[in-house]
């Protein structure tokens, strides 16, 4: 139960983010047991938003992460009811699975989170959560702020740089993106986006209406909701040219295959928003509350991520908790045309097969990666695969028996799985699993490249320092692990994420400090794809996280 304030849309800046606007609610009642001072509430407001919401929810009734409400029934098939809660667990269980973590793929945070923190966040948890606001398209406008007008755009790199080979990196904590030349290894800019951005995009070549300039202009999601737009070919200095919030908690953003509309996907409030490319005007917003593919109605319904189908004029938006891929047609915004596709919860991240024609993302808690058919707008196929699928932005290859195949990590076990996924060419093979390999922890990211003979894979979810700081490469034809490399040996840093250079010549690998520091703490470690030895390492960046490099997104190389 909250007393007292409650938000006012008129009475505060909009697009500040959800903790902020949480902050705008009351304490619980005094009379109430577990309480907080209200600092400590706050605080743990804040800190919940930024570490926990994303995998629990905002309503705290989970998904990926398990639910964290005070208490909750739930009524099996057979009619006996489960009860729990976190006032159930109590704080000093709570406080032990914060700091240590679970097997189940939870970070321990007790490198992260103060004594103090965790025994505030234990407390914080066993009370009501805070509702938050709505978001329409008039307060979305109200935030769009232009640095540079389209008509003032250059028509031709300014830099007189290989700006294909550009790297954008994520600096996650201090709430930027670096540009980095990938010729010279030089760090051109630091251009505050969004906090915490989880995903950026650029336009694409697109098999049916070719924008201008694929890959010049990305556009970036930062989880306070804050969308931007960058271009590559201005000077350093003025490379971030608009922004605008959709949304008080958000994860993706897409372009649509003409260059004409943006699309950000949302948690909080649940609902994408589809914005224009060029002057990033909101133009529409579509919520994502629905009913899920068990028969329940899902209010908490989020938008994981969104993709632009490389072959028809769709987005493919994944709506996690419904279980559901929209595929959304973006050629008539008036009387726009959502397939609704059922699959299977939660959905999270994924990637196209070569052709492009498939798209394959995974069903966390149901432990299957699901394939749907953008050209029929149906569900192709459900493999089943280990604990708790992760690909990341995903890798397919050639495999000697099997034929095209493509691979994810799990959060929830130390394995790669593999499957083929040529239906015309192979298919006795296709959405079948391959092979397994077994590697030394659960991880988040899998990667190759066309020229490159093997396949990347990070280890950041083990629970073990040593572990999570190294990476494991895997031959493509014997699907063997041919060698570990440990990236760092700083205490509270992790090797996660990794993509090839224009070429495929070279692999950049994060090495990200947990850590939230004013100072530049992390460095990209670079290899040479083929004798897999260090090549050079880039300094003085901020908590780097997933890399994009300009030639290899914009021309759906994975």
């Amino acid at each position: 139960m909250f007393l007292g304030r409650t938000f006012s849309a008129s009475g505060r800046t909009l697009g500040t983010g959800l903790a902020m606007l949480l902050g705008s609610l009351a304490l619980p009642a005094a009379a109430q047991d577990p309480t907080l001072s209200e600092e400590a509430f706050e605080a743990s407001k804040q800190l919940y938003f930024e570490r926990c919401a994303g995998c629990h929810g905002v309503l705290r009734k989970g998904a990926t992460g398990k639910n964290l409400e005070p208490s909750w029934k739930q009524e099996a098939a057979d009619g006996t009811v489960k009860e729990g809660g976190t006032l159930k667990l109590g704080q000093e269980r709570l406080e032990k699975i914060i700091a240590w973590g679970t097997e189940g793929g939870m970070n321990n945070f007790s490198d992260v989170m103060t004594e103090e923190e965790i025994r505030d966040m234990a407390t914080y948890i066993m009370m009501e959560p805070p509702k938050p606001p709505e978001m329409s398209l008039e307060q979305m406008m109200a935030t769009r702020k232009v640095y540079v007008e389209p008509e003032d755009y250059p028509s031709e790199p300014l830099h007189g740089r290989n700006w294909e080979n550009f790297f954008v990196v994520i600096e996650r904590d201090v709430g930027k993106v670096a540009v980095i030349d990938g010729d010279t290894k030089e760090v051109l800019a630091h251009i505050p986006t969004g906090y915490a951005v989880h995903v950026l995009k650029a336009s694409e070549h697109h098999k049916l209406e070719e924008p201008e300039n694929p890959g010049r202009f990305w556009y970036t999601m930062g989880r306070d909701g804050k969308m931007t737009k960058i271009d590559l070919w201005q000077n350093p200095e003025n490379m971030l040219v608009a922004e605008v919030t959709i949304a008080y908690d958000a994860r993706d953003v897409a372009v649509s295959g003409d260059g004409k509309y943006v699309i950000g996907g949302a948690y909080w409030p649940p609902h994408f928003a589809i914005v224009d490319a060029e002057t990033m005007e909101p133009k529409k917003v579509v919520s994502t509350r629905g009913v899920n593919v068990d028969g329940d109605y899902v209010e908490e319904a989020r938008v994981a991520a969104i993709y632009t189908t490389p072959n028809e004029p769709t987005w493919i938006v994944a709506v996690k908790e419904l279980g559901q891929l929209w595929q959304v047609d973006y050629t008539d915004l008036d009387n726009l045309r959502i397939d609704k596709i059922d699959s299977a919860k939660f959905l999270h991240d994924g990637f196209f097969d070569p052709t492009g024609r498939y798209f394959q993302i995974a069903a966390n808690a149901s432990n299957k990666m699901v394939v749907v058919d953008t050209q029929n707008h149906k569900l192709e196929a459900m493999i089943d695969v280990a604990a708790l699928p992760h690909p990341g932005p995903g890798a397919n290859w050639e495999d000697p028996n099997c034929g095209p195949v493509a691979g994810t990590t799990h959060l929830g076990e130390g394995t790669v799985t593999v499957w083929g996924n040529d239906p015309e060419g192979h298919p006795d093979n296709a959405w079948k699993v391959c092979y397994e390999v077994e590697t030394d922890g659960a991880g988040l990211f899998i990667r190759t490249h066309p020229t490159s003979d093997y396949i990347w894979a990070d280890q950041t979810k083990h629970p073990e320092p040593e572990i999570q700081q190294s990476v494991q490469v895997i031959d493509k034809a014997t699907g063997e692990i041919v060698k570990t490399i440990q990236i760092t040996e700083e205490e509270g840093n992790v090797a996660v994420h990794f993509e090839f250079n224009q070429d495929g010549s070279e692999v950049w690998v994060s090495k990200w400090n947990r850590s939230t520091s004013k100072e530049p703490n992390g460095e990209i470690v670079i290899f040479d794809a083929k004798t897999l030895e260090e090549k050079a390492r880039v300094k003085g960046l901020f908590a780097p996280t997933g890399k994009f490099n300009v030639y290899n997104r914009s021309n759906h190389v994975t």
